[in-house]
């Protein structure tokens, strides 16, 4: 009964309104901003990239790469792998195509989200910048108790969600590649991935952050090599691939008949599935990314909003793109399992690997599931902590990571139908006060941008 209420509940609030609710805003504010997001993207990815961004000074406790990499840390997961193949079969190829748009729309969201969150950040007891959407909306809106409101509710239920996606559900991924891969006993993973998580967090935003310096890199060095030699190994249908998939993406006619052995899906369910995992996949709307931002040693709120906006193209534009590609083109889309039906999910993407490149492939994608997923558990973690951090003070934070290092324990050996219900609903209940709070402050990010555009020119001068 309560599984069922929970799937309604889930159905109805990710339904086509919320989607249609983060693409149009993410819209809004790339017209509000004169699209400077997208005219500016090359400047970003210098940014983020560049020596500057590993530079700490007194603004902050991190650097601004680390900032960006525990941002990452929860993003970057296993739906980049398993989510980006739930929609290829449900939606067809063309799916890929609308969930490299959402990531378009979802670039002016996160620049906003990490802009603000830098903004009107604060220092805590410890002396450590506290920030994110709940203060935010708290400090930024001026509406007083009702702000502080929308705030205390936001961080309920990013708390909520931190322990059910970012803990729970990542760690019952790790157990089931391990188990899978190497015949390792569930409850073993799941006591090694508990303490481990508890090991780096209990370090506080400087161990995370360093923890997820060091492994993002080199996890998505990783998977992306892995992609780019499964690529190169079926090249010879790459053209034919990447036109099915734009074909799929605007013909009902292609996109029923896109892969065999799956059911006929129109351009809607393409629109649907794409939009739908490209938001889950890099969480702009979230206000997540927001949180992680807050923390960099940074004096600019713009040029922050700018390196954190980059975790939308790096998660969607790059790592879920490799991965549709390296789908679509080994022609395991389609495949039919043991009882007729379509192989889905993260079997699918071992399936597509494993064509392309043997049982290393299939070995190297359970390997990027057990790292993807241990970093989302640290992003999580860290993320939910802030957020419990606003609602009940410094003092109760040992609270809050023992109680993660069990729901990770747990998490390991349950059956999570219901906690990723649940889960989901936290999220989207995340999304309404913070698309609300974007869209009231859609001015304020209008204006920092604008006056930090001359900084923009000139670093674009010194580099030509």
């Amino acid at each position: 009964m309560v599984l069922k209420w929970l799937q309604t509940a889930d159905s109805f609030l990710w339904g086509p309104g919320t989607l249609v609710l983060l693409v149009g805003t993410g819209v809004f504010l790339a017209v509000r901003t004169r699209f400077l997001p997208w005219r500016n993207l090359g400047y970003a990815l210098r940014a983020a990239l560049g020596r500057e961004a590993r530079r700490k000074t007194k603004d902050g406790d991190v650097t601004p790469f680390a900032s960006l990499m525990t941002a990452l840390a929860a993003t970057i997961g296993t739906g980049n792998i398993v989510g980006v193949a739930t929609a290829l079969v449900a939606g067809g190829p063309g799916a890929l195509v609308w969930m490299e748009l959402a990531a378009l729309a979802g670039l002016s969201t996160k620049l906003s989200e990490c802009l603000l969150a830098v903004k009107f950040r604060s220092r805590n007891r410890r002396g450590q910048m506290s920030g994110g959407p709940m203060y935010v909306m708290r400090d930024g809106l001026g509406l007083g108790r009702l702000g502080a409101a929308m705030g205390a509710a936001y961080a309920l239920f990013a708390v909520c969600s931190s322990f059910g996606i970012g803990g729970m559900a990542q760690a019952n991924s790790i157990a089931g590649a391990v188990e899978a891969s190497l015949g390792v006993p569930v409850y073993i993973t799941a006591l090694a991935t508990a303490g481990l998580a508890l090991a780096v967090i209990l370090g506080g935003v400087q161990s995370v952050a360093q923890a997820s310096a060091a492994i993002v890199p080199l996890m998505a060095a990783l998977y992306l090599g892995a992609a780019l030699a499964a690529l190169w190994s079926c090249r010879t249908n790459l053209p034919a691939g990447i036109s099915l998939i734009f074909r799929c993406a605007l013909s009902p006619r292609a996109a029923a008949g896109a892969a065999a052995g799956t059911a006929a899906v129109s351009v809607r369910d393409a629109v649907r599935w794409g939009v739908a995992r490209g938001v889950f996949s890099n969480e702009a709307g979230m206000g997540s990314a927001g949180i992680s931002a807050a923390s960099a040693a940074t004096n600019s709120p713009a040029r922050q909003g700018y390196i954190g906006m980059t975790g939308a193209f790096f998660d969607t534009c790059v790592v879920c793109t490799v991965t549709g590609l390296v789908i679509c083109c080994s022609g395991a889309l389609g495949t039919p399992d043991s009882t007729g039906r379509a192989v889905d999910g993260a079997a699918l993407t071992i399936l597509a690997f494993r064509s392309a490149l043997g049982p290393a492939g299939g070995l190297l994608v359970s390997v990027s599931v057990v790292l993807f997923a241990f970093t989302s558990i640290l992003g999580g973690a860290y993320q939910g902590e802030r957020a419990f951090e606003y609602l009940f003070g410094s003092r109760c934070l040992m609270a809050y990571r023992l109680a993660f290092a069990l729901a990770v324990l747990w998490g390991a050996v349950a059956e999570l139908e219901a906690v990723f219900g649940f889960s989901d609903i936290c999220n989207a209940l995340m999304c309404l006060p913070n698309l609300l709070c974007l869209l009231l402050l859609s001015g304020v990010v209008a204006r920092e941008l604008e006056l930090f555009q001359p900084e923009v020119r000139r670093k674009r001068r010194k580099t030509l």
